[in-house]
């Protein structure tokens, strides 16, 4: 979401061809989350997706972290400072796969934050500075833009890179909360060899989503470096 900065407001073309990759892969990654999202919830698992977490947050002695149900599709997540994994409603009440997989993958970020997973401590850390530079950077670019003023243009293009490098920091994350879920799934006989194949599907294609949006917010860097390399840094 942060890679979509800049185009519209300088019409320019050349922008969305140097975001068609991302944009192409984001759709795909997309297409490829419903898909394997619908079939592995016809796949029965012994327990809910709150239960699975629940299980796998106390088997590693991590009975302080709560579990709460919140509205909306898949907006699952950890909150670290809170301490809280919040399941979507499909994911909290349902026994199956699908809610097993993206459970386990967020009890996951719990079981990073507990033991201080080096990747998790730098993405947080750089939260402020990119969600500053999501909302900032832009404005910064469109008056300097306007003011021809390369001293703008150019801090805006540095608060954007911190955006940037959130993405970076944030795939291995994901990728190891990820590699966590499964370990945990099998190794408390949650899933079988069977089911995992499923949950396989369905963490391999949300790993896309956020290649897609790593890829969206390099590139559209890439751009406002090529687009602005002519004006003055003064």
């Amino acid at each position: 979401m942060f890679g979509m900065f800049g185009g519209p407001m300088f019409f320019d073309w050349h922008y969305f061809l140097w975001l068609a990759p991302a944009l192409l892969l984001a759709f795909w990654a997309q297409m490829r989350v419903k898909a394997t999202y619908a079939e592995a919830q016809q796949e029965p698992a012994p327990l809910s997706g709150a239960a699975a977490a629940r299980h796998i947050l106390d088997s590693a002695g991590l009975q302080n972290v709560e579990i709460e149900q919140i509205p909306g599709e898949l907006t699952d997540h950890y909150d670290s400072q809170a301490k809280v994994l919040r399941l979507s409603t499909d994911v909290y009440q349902n026994r199956s796969v699908a809610a097993v997989g993206i459970a386990a993958h967020e009890s996951g970020h719990a079981l990073q934050d507990a033991e201080g997973y080096p990747a998790l401590v730098i993405r947080n850390a750089a939260v402020p500075a990119a969600t500053f530079g999501s909302s900032i950077s832009y404005v910064l670019i469109l008056a300097g833009f306007f003011l021809q003023a390369g001293v703008l243009i150019w801090a805006g293009i540095g608060l954007f890179a911190c955006v940037v490098f959130f993405q970076l920091v944030n795939l291995p994350v994901e990728f190891n909360a990820s590699s966590r879920a499964k370990a945990q799934l099998v190794a408390l006989g949650i899933v079988d060899q069977q089911q995992l194949q499923y949950v396989n599907k369905v963490l391999d294609a949300a790993a896309w989503t956020y290649v897609a949006a790593t890829l969206q917010s390099v590139l559209t860097l890439l751009y406002y470096v090529s687009r602005f390399s002519g004006q003055g840094r003064d």
